[in-house]
């Protein structure tokens, strides 16, 4: 399996709401060509049990709830790259550049760039201060 193509957290989350641009691009796509990362997972999964865990009315615990189990489900049916040896060398690298970039971001790009793909982000600001790091925004 080729992976060309690692979604964001963002672009996760637009695929999830039925973002049209990003529904269009990914259905070029073979499904083989296309993963996340566990980064990804984590950041959404966070937010899903930080939203369980306020207070709220029953409703808006069960509409958590469901949030919860869809996001759960879109993870079964999307590949995940693992934060692996030569992910974590890549991320040691772009570390000790001190580069103005979240922890959780810089994992993503190291991930990216260990699997020599396009990272696909509408956070380009961010991710344009990564060096050697290929991406494209989907989003419009």
């Amino acid at each position: 399996m080729t992976i060309r193509y690692i979604l964001d957290t963002d672009t996760v989350t637009y695929h999830q709401l039925g973002r049209e641009p990003v529904i269009r691009r990914f259905q070029q796509l073979s499904p083989n060509e296309v993963a996340t990362t566990i980064v990804t997972v984590y950041e959404q999964m966070r937010g899903r049990l930080a939203a369980i865990n306020r207070k709220q009315s029953p409703e808006q615990l069960k509409s958590a709830f469901q949030k919860l189990q869809l996001t759960q489900l879109y993870f079964c049916r999307v590949p995940i790259l693992a934060f692996e040896n030569e992910a974590v060398s890549q991320y040691q690298k772009l570390d000790a550049q001190k580069l103005r970039i979240g922890s959780q971001d810089l994992r993503i790009a190291a991930i990216t760039l260990a699997h020599n793909a396009v990272l696909v982000t509408s956070n380009v600001r961010h991710f344009g201060l990564v060096p050697n790091l290929k991406f494209e925004d989907w989003s419009q």
